[in-house]
């Protein structure tokens, strides 16, 4: 059979040209997986064989592509039978290998199975010393059920379906829709009364689980002490008591009184854990095609253009690879993560009781915390930060008693920011010199956890000795974590939890800015303390009316309404977000009910825009950057200057919000973002560490709580359930095998993209949700859609460069602000008298824009010349010239110095920054006001600083 194949591998590029010889093998090829139609999908579909990552038959693709990939790329490696397009022979023994490639998985069953792609299942999950043709032990003889039910058809004259097929399609069909056993077996009687009398089909869920129990991993039962003091495992798994506290392992065997006693047959434990071994589960990665090549994806992957996409990319993983060179010159060593986070399996309303799972997760795999519990570092009180540790400043405020992170970030700019000489708008009468001095390395901690003394929970004495001397530092305990010989070298071991941090943020600013009673920042007691420690005498208390004055950084009752109408009338893409306007409460003018993800797209989407009307630009402006700020920290690639520069303006970002909320704004979750970027250019992109995929895999999980007396048990088996479902997935012919082929709602592919002359910013798919319908734009919604096509089209965009440089030629000292606003304003009239002035040229040529229809609305031609060659607009440099008269008057008629005006140079006045008191109007020569200067002398190339 080999010998037969070498084509495949051999005489594909002859003298540097594709042999012909080689092509027409692989129409031979093609045309025999079409004469498979179980191998084809849609009719035109087969699986692409190349070497590609994302191909290797997984992924179906037209028979026309796969010619192109193959002829690019070549086949997959020992491909000789081709199992994924038809063929039926293979190999008798199992593969003896763990390092699974596509011809070691085909050599698991023998010659005359009729279903090859279910034994080759069984032969993985039993694993590489599995063999068929040897007799059964015990443990094995589950295997041989599932391989004899494969050669079963599901009735006499079926060749579609086995036995062992239909079983696994009906368990992983009921895993991936959450249906119940009740459904499942009532779904089962139904299924046999469409049979044949002899049909093999399983009865019900027992049957089913019975026939496929090969498929699960072990899970293993562990009782521990009632006081979490110890586990009873390994050498201490026959103690009757924890060795520590002393208390019973099982509940009374006797119980009751009188003549009412009985005795338990069985021994309770009072606390049990379910424990899902690692090793197996590790191994079962390796043993199917689906996933083995994918673990080894970390190491074979590139970078493109410096982007980080993958912890693998990051900094912490090459400087781990370079501290242990054996585990990383072995590619299929796993590297994990690991989380924990709790639930209340049965909500708020019923039973107190709460679950805490630990789970852990390869970062092998390409892209498709409960902090202080794991780290032992506290993170509560004035020493809540893991990377300050006890070089915070916090403090505790004098009224409301609470701990404030208030002028905490000046330490780290610059040392001659002029921020750090400011005494008005921070922490009066005190400048900042000290400087942040950075990250304590793994030796420096496990020498000062050596120094105090600490002990782990398990040590006889570890809560009184714990307990002491976590009065006078933030830790509470050692984590076991540090018997690890490699802990100590990790530049990163452990995450802040970006999803909490920015939900927490936003949860303050909205709450702050709309007033929410009991929520807001801004109270009474914040009013009386405020200028104790900053000189904000404006928002000081009339002693007079007893009453406080309003601050500029709170809406009025209008202004929340207009903001929450517009919520409630926001329409999303599909799958995007959630319906905010169900969380609108349009009489107590408040939000509530927002999720995290709520949360986040408020942040990074809405925020700028829901509040761009109504705060001055002081005010608005840094709420924006700190917005903007975890937008582009989330995004899913980063290169390395983007988060150094991002790590240079987040304590700039956070001084600028000192500057506008009381100190009590800012507790801990405030001062957490200064460390955000420099941990995502240590470890890598945020979404491979942050709580999202976490906090819904525990959604997942307690939807399999189906026996509320047992949880931990329900939620066990529900998971085993799970992982041979998805296992089987893995062997489906039917699209993706480790995704369901399923198309979404209102989902249109690029595919169905036939005009290839479309502009671009038409060609993203999409369509209508529900009926459509038609109406007249009003005059400002075409002129907004009309601005927004010409700005965000690509074909536009040269025409926008020579509109902006014959406006800079005109007008050299403009600034980048200004230049927006002109072309925002100016641009549309131009380029349609240009477009038309070329169309007109181009008729007396005989030719005309071509495959292009014109822009504007129908207005006649203007004769203007081709701006490339020099020549302006008619009336432009007036108009321009009226445009920056405006905008100077306008930002004169606002403070001089912060109006929320548009600013005409790009170097403002700093209050305050350059002496102790600062008097309004003196200037440096470094920040000259912008009355200092006439218009023709301004640098626009001067950046805000």
């Amino acid at each position: 059979m080999e010998a037969d194949r070498e084509w495949m591998y051999e005489g594909r590029i002859v003298n540097g040209m594709f042999s012909n010889k080689w092509g027409d093998k692989v129409d031979e090829f093609v045309a025999f997986a079409l004469r498979h139609p179980e191998c084809v999908n849609g009719g035109t579909a087969i699986r692409c064989p190349c070497t590609l990552v994302k191909c290797q038959n997984k992924k179906f693709l037209n028979v026309e592509t796969v010619k192109v990939h193959l002829y690019k790329n070549g086949f997959v490696p020992d491909y000789y039978v081709w199992i994924y397009h038809g063929e039926k022979e293979v190999h008798q023994r199992c593969s003896r290998s763990v390092r699974v490639s596509v011809s070691e998985t085909d050599q698991m069953v023998s010659d005359n199975m009729n279903h090859t792609t279910y034994h080759r299942m069984v032969c993985d999950a039993a694993g590489p010393e599995f063999n068929p043709d040897e007799e059964p032990n015990a443990e094995a003889r589950n295997f041989y059920d599932m391989i004899r039910a494969g050669d079963k058809p599901l009735y006499e004259g079926n060749s579609k379906h086995t036995q062992l097929s239909a079983a696994v399609r009906m368990l992983e069909i009921k895993c991936r829709h959450k249906c119940s056993q009740a459904w499942f077996d009532d779904m089962s009687n139904f299924i046999q009364e469409l049979l044949p009398p002899d049909n093999l089909m399983p009865l019900d869920f027992y049957s089913t689980k019975k026939l496929v129990r090969g498929l699960g991993l072990p899970v293993q039962v562990i009782h521990c002490c009632v006081n979490n003091c110890m586990i009873y495992w390994g050498d201490d798994s026959d103690l009757n008591s924890c060795k520590k506290c002393g208390h019973a392992r099982y509940k009374q065997t006797v119980r009751g009184s009188g003549n009412r006693l009985y005795i338990r047959k069985l021994k309770v434990p009072y606390k049990k854990m379910h424990y899902f071994p690692i090793t197996p589960r590790l191994q079962r990665l390796y043993a199917s095609t689906a996933t083995a090549n994918e673990m080894r994806w970390h190491s074979e992957h590139h970078m493109e253009d410096g982007k980080m996409c993958h912890p693998s990319d990051a900094p912490a993983w090459k400087h781990f690879d370079g501290c242990f060179p054996d585990f990383s010159s072995e590619v299929r060593n796993v590297r994990l993560g690991l989380f924990a986070d709790g639930f209340q399996p049965f909500g708020q309303s019923g039973q107190q009781y709460s679950l805490w799972p630990v789970v852990v997760t390869p970062y092998n795999l390409p892209p498709d915390l409960s902090y202080s519990m794991i780290s032992g570092w506290s993170t509560a009180g004035m020493l809540a930060c893991p990377h300050c540790m006890e070089d915070s400043d916090a403090f505790r405020l004098i009224k409301s008693g609470k701990q404030s992170w208030f002028d905490n970030h000046q330490k780290f700019l610059p040392i001659n920011h002029p921020y750090r000489r400011n005494t008005k708008d921070f922490i009066k009468n005190r400048k900042v010199t000290k400087q942040f001095p950075g990250v304590r390395s793994g030796d420096e901690i496990l020498q000062d956890l050596n120094n105090r003394g600490l002990r782990k929970v398990m040590d006889v004495d570890a809560e009184v000795v714990n307990a002491a001397i976590s009065k006078t530092c933030g830790w509470n305990k050692r984590s076991i974590f540090w018997d690890l010989p490699y802990w100590r070298e990790h530049l990163l071991r452990h995450n802040l939890d970006v999803m909490h941090i920015e939900k927490n943020v936003f949860d303050n600013i909205f709450n702050t800015v709309f007033n929410i009673p009991g929520k807001t920042k801004d109270t009474y007691k914040s009013r009386d303390e405020l200028n104790k420690y900053c000189r904000r005498p404006q928002f000081a208390q009339n002693l007079v009316t007893s009453k406080y004055p309003d601050v500029p950084f709170v809406l009025n009752k209008s202004q929340k309404k207009d903001v929450l109408e517009w919520v409630k009338k926001l329409r999303f893409p599909d799958g995007y977000a959630s319906n905010l306007g169900r969380c609108v409460d349009a009489k107590k003018l408040k939000m509530f009910g927002m999720k995290s993800h709520d949360c986040h797209v408020f942040m990074q989407r809405l925020l700028p825009i829901a509040l761009r009307e109504f705060l001055p630009n002081r005010i608005w402006e840094p709420l924006t950057e700190i917005s903007l700020f975890f937008k582009q920290l989330t995004s899913s690639s980063l290169t390395d200057e983007e988060l150094r520069n991002l790590d240079e303006q987040i304590p700039v970002i956070l001084c600028n919000l000192e500057k506008i909320f009381p100190p009590s704004f800012f507790d801990s979750m405030e001062h957490l973002p200064v460390h955000l970027a420099y941990e995502a250019r240590i470890a890598g992109p945020v979404h491979y560490r942050w709580m999202y995929p976490p906090e819904r895999y525990l959604r997942k999980i307690k939807h399999k709580i189906m026996n509320k007396a047992q949880v931990e048990g329900s939620i066990s088996i529900g998971y085993i359930m799970d992982e041979a479902a998805k296992f089987a997935s893995f062997y489906f012919k039917e699209g993706d095998p480790t995704l369901p082929l399923k198309e979404k709602r209102n989902e249109v592919y690029l595919d169905d993209i036939v005009d290839d002359d479309m502009f671009e910013i038409f060609k993203p798919p999409g369509k209508a949700i529900g009926a459509e319908g038609k109406r007249y734009l009003a005059d400002n919604e075409y002129t907004a859609a009309h601005l927004y096509i010409l700005m965000n089209c690509p074909e536009v965009q040269p025409f926008i460069d020579v509109f902006i440089t014959e406006k800079r030629r005109q007008f050299p000292n403009l600034n980048d602000e200004v230049v927006n606003v002109v072309t925002e304003q100016e641009f549309p009239s131009w380029f349609e008298k240009y477009v038309h002035n070329r169309m007109a040229r181009g008729r007396g040529r005989g030719s005309t824009l071509p495959g292009r229809t014109s822009f504007g609305t129908g207005s006649q031609a203007s004769g203007m010349p081709d701006p490339g060659r020099g020549s302006g607009v008619d009336k432009g440099p007036q108009q321009t010239e009226d445009v920056v008269n405006v905008l100077q008057q306008h930002h004169q008629q606002t403070s001089p110095h912060h109006g929320p005006g548009i600013v005409m140079n790009d170097r403002e006045t700093w209050e305050g920054e350059e002496g102790e008191d600062a008097d309004v109007g003196e200037t440096s020569p470094e920040h000259p006001t912008d009355e200092s200067l006439p218009i023709a002398q301004f640098d626009p190339t001067i950046d805000n600083p």
